[in-house]
């Protein structure tokens, strides 16, 4: 299979645009955000991460005829039946400010969770990536991570974002929000898909 040489990332996000492009450096890609071809957001009415993620790829695919990499992924919480799930950036309701709309989310996390106690509270991230070879590729490469922790009562801790201040990563005692960014990016859901697409990546 002939090495890639421009992939498109279904994605204007530009802290995980150079995440990505960091770690394909090494596959001789250059990485091209969608907003760099005018492309609209694709419509996300998959009912799962997978196809999201396949959904969003596709569609990038589709309007600029490259190859295309797209990554869903959420908090999954066992006594929520699974919510906020592929809902998660919205589970409050859409906000234009990441920082009020990532306190939204997690207020209304633990209003939802008032009632559970703490060795009930388990969850944890998933992040599905998806990499089409073209916009009808019967067969994507898909790359999955998964990272189990508990919820906490409170939020704890001053990095990283989302519901990072709420996730009790038990091998470092802490919440998520608390460990150092190198330390996180080696044990995350979204690290774990990353090191899958390395390791499985067409060329």
């Amino acid at each position: 299979m002939a090495t890639l040489k421009k992939i498109v990332l279904a994605s204007s996000n530009s802290a995980k645009l150079k995440e990505l492009q960091d770690i394909l450096a090494t596959k001789n890609v250059a990485l091209l955000p969608q907003s760099e071809f005018d492309i609209p957001d694709a419509i996300e009415d998959g009912l799962s991460f997978v196809e999201n993620a396949i959904i969003k790829a596709r569609h990038a695919s589709e309007l600029t005829k490259l190859p295309a990499l797209a990554d869903d992924s959420g908090l999954v919480v066992d006594a929520l039946g699974g919510a906020p799930g592929i809902y998660s950036a919205r589970y409050a309701g859409l906000d234009k400010d990441r920082e009020s709309n990532d306190a939204a989310n997690n207020a209304l996390l633990l209003e939802n969770l008032e009632q559970i106690p703490i060795d009930k509270r388990t969850a944890r991230f998933q992040c599905c990536i998806a990499l089409v070879r073209f916009p009808n590729d019967p067969m994507p490469l898909i790359c999955q991570g998964s990272w189990d922790g508990l919820i906490l009562l409170a939020e704890q801790g001053n990095h990283g974002f989302g519901y990072d201040p709420l996730f009790y990563v038990p091998e470092h005692n802490c919440a998520s929000a608390e460990l150092e960014p190198s330390v996180k990016n080696s044990l995350s859901h979204r690290a774990q898909a990353l090191q899958q697409l390395l390791e499985n990546f067409p060329g």
